[in-house]
């Protein structure tokens, strides 16, 4: 695909005319996302949200398909006399959180709410669509348009999407991943490796129960699990390159229940995030070996698994290009940086093993910094102008193209 470093003076009217139906449905695009906040759906027990979706295609009058592998929508705008296809992907399922904001369109499901700004990628997918859609004679080049269910829960909806055939005849994919902690009015971009491999582990230490009154009698399973968790430090600070980025850490250990009694088992879990292939079976390797054999040393047995979850997300460099293009062509310069990458997985990762593509972020901080958390917290909330800058971008995308 070519980058189109000049264009026509067509395209560039044609692309303000995309832009000024954006900021008309501005409006349309918040309440939009509001609703969605309102009624939120777990990871694939998605219903009522791709059936809404649907219905706003099918109102619009653009070719749609639902239960695409299993939950998704998929909508197309085709084009005569168009070479090229290009794609854009948002999610939208929510956590199993309970929403503790104060405003007017907080989950009204108990224990449920969108934590990580998928509500807002659904919206501004909408609104980009019926955007285009709006004015498609000015379009040049077919659009797909992924809603995809799913994505906090491995295995994801990506894969089964993609072999239900969501990405055929699509030459290249984009996303944009709305961020609460980085400062709105700002985009971001990255060449390579934006997000993490993200790999679960469980390790189960086996020992001899016994009174706490006399340890010698028995196997602490809880002492033996200590030192594994000290040992597995050495995997990123003794068994790999420290230019390579590598985390692992324990995030749970449980073992017995009374104070006076020396438990027979003990059971950690944790989480490895990693770039490189090679890092990553290194890590799994190490860590297995490393269980096992202190556990052994100790007169205990450990017995390891470990789930591999999404694979990192690579960006294509002719992709990140066009997008870093986009991206200045609305926004200016001094808008748009270069972000490091982050440990967070995502399963947009599928996609661009299949095709070219890229994955990039858009500032989305509260002004008043004591509204501002992370995702996945319960009282997640974002500035919703980021929806407007994600749609903007995508448009811009799209006229990148010849």
């Amino acid at each position: 695909m070519n980058l189109n470093t000049a264009p026509s003076l067509s395209q560039i009217e044609s692309l303000e005319a995309c832009l000024g139906t954006l900021e008309e449905l501005y409006p349309e695009m918040v309440e939009t996302r509001r609703h969605f906040h309102r009624h939120p759906e777990l990871s694939h027990q998605e219903i009522e949200t791709p059936k809404q979706i649907e219905q706003f295609y099918k109102e619009l009058g653009m070719e749609v398909r639902s239960g695409v592998g299993g939950r998704g929508v998929v909508a197309k705008l085709t084009l005569p006399g168009t070479a090229k296809t290009i794609a854009f992907r948002a999610d939208f399922d929510a956590l199993p959180i309970q929403d503790e904001k104060n405003v007017p369109y907080c989950s009204t499901v108990p224990g449920i709410m969108h934590a990580c700004g998928h509500d807002g990628h659904t919206s501004a997918l909408m609104a980009l669509a019926k955007s285009l859609f709006v004015n498609k004679e000015k379009v040049p080049c077919n659009v797909v348009f992924i809603h995809q269910f799913g994505e906090e829960e491995y295995p994801g909806g990506a894969m089964a999407m993609i072999e239900d055939g969501c990405l055929d005849g699509v030459d290249a994919i984009y996303g944009c991943h709305l961020q609460s902690t980085m400062p709105s009015g700002v985009m971001f971009y990255r060449e390579g490796f934006i997000q993490a491999a993200v790999d679960t582990f469980s390790v189960t230490v086996c020992g001899k129960g016994g009174h706490g009154a006399v340890p010698h009698e028995t196997v602490d399973p809880i002492v033996v699990s200590s030192q594994i968790v000290s040992a597995f430090q050495t995997i990123v600070s003794r068994n790999t390159d420290p230019l390579q980025q590598l985390v692992v850490s324990v995030g749970s250990i449980h073992s017995g229940e009374a104070p006076n009694v020396i438990p027979t088992e003990a059971v950690m879990t944790g989480t490895i995030r990693s770039y490189d292939p090679s890092v990553r079976k290194l890590a799994s390797e190490r860590l297995t070996k490393i269980a096992e054999g202190v556990a052994e040393a100790m007169n205990a047995s450990a017995e390891v698994r470990i789930e591999t979850g999404y694979d990192a997300l690579w960006n294509h460099p002719e992709e990140t290009r066009i997008a870093k293009a986009a991206m200045i062509q609305i926004f200016g310069e001094e808008h748009v940086q270069e972000t490091p990458p982050v440990m967070p997985g995502e399963d947009f990762s599928y996609y661009t093993q299949k095709v070219p593509g890229s994955f990039i972020f858009a500032g989305a901080q509260l002004k008043n910094e004591h509204d501002v958390y992370p995702h996945h917290h319960a009282r997640f909330d974002f500035d919703e102008t980021a929806m407007l800058n994600t749609a903007k971008t995508f448009a811009s995308i799209v006229f990148q193209y010849k």
